[in-house]
Parts: C-alpha cells; sequence; structure tokens
C-alpha cells in the first residue's frame, strides 16, 4: 500500500538559481545533487526534521508548467511568524498572511514565478 509522497517536483528554469533560492532563503537541506543528463542534474532538497522532499526538476515537455500554481501546500506552526522569516530573507508573497475558519494561509513564489501555499496545520 501506498505510505507517503516520497517527492514532488518544482519546475524550474536555472536550477543553480532555484537551489540558492530554496536552500538560502527558504531553508531547505540538500539531500542528492547529482547529474541527471546532459542539460539537468537531479537535485533533491528535503524539509529540515521531515521526510518531505522536493526535486528541482523539469521533465522534458513540461516547461510550460515553469511559473504556474505548483499545488504544493507547506505547513507550519505559526505562518505569520514564518511568513515575516521568510519575507526578510527575500521571499515574495502575494498577500500578507489570511486567517479563515479552517486556519491561516500565505501564498508566496520562488525564483521561477512558481506559487505555494504556507499553511497552518
Amino acid at each position: 500500500m501506498i505510505k507517503s509522497i516520497k517527492f514532488t517536483s518544482i519546475p524550474t528554469r536555472d536550477q543553480q538559481r532555484a537551489l540558492t533560492f530554496w536552500t538560502e532563503q527558504v531553508g531547505f537541506v540538500v539531500h542528492t545533487d547529482q547529474p541527471f543528463d546532459e542539460h539537468q542534474r537531479w537535485i533533491e532538497l528535503r524539509i529540515k526534521g521531515s521526510d518531505t522532499h522536493l526535486v528541482l526538476f523539469t521533465a522534458h515537455g513540461q516547461e510550460e508548467r515553469i511559473g504556474s500554481f505548483a499545488g504544493v501546500s507547506f505547513a507550519c506552526e505559526n505562518v505569520e511568524k514564518t511568513y515575516e522569516e521568510l519575507s526578510a530573507r527575500g521571499v515574495e508573497f502575494a498577500d500578507p498572511p489570511r486567517k479563515e475558519d479552517w486556519g491561516t494561509s500565505a501564498i508566496f513564489k520562488d525564483v521561477d514565478g512558481n506559487s505555494f501555499v504556507l499553511s497552518s496545520r
């Protein structure tokens, strides 16, 4: 039976630029960084203290996904605090956090314009 998601892929134009963003600005850790083919590397990141992994990789023929809504929601304990910390590191948010009946959320973008949700648990 399926037990978890191994990784999700984040499409990117420039893997090195994306790597810098996700490690230095967001705080993820490199799990694997190795050649994939003559054009790309397989860069797998993990969230500190979690089994969640992201891959900075664009499959051939999927370039149109770059700069779109990624459909990924990152959970944190305190959206407002995380928003302040990431904003201070230069992460771009569409708007300040919003409180809803179901919780608090904010949408941020990576260096390729991909959008992600930051949400309370």
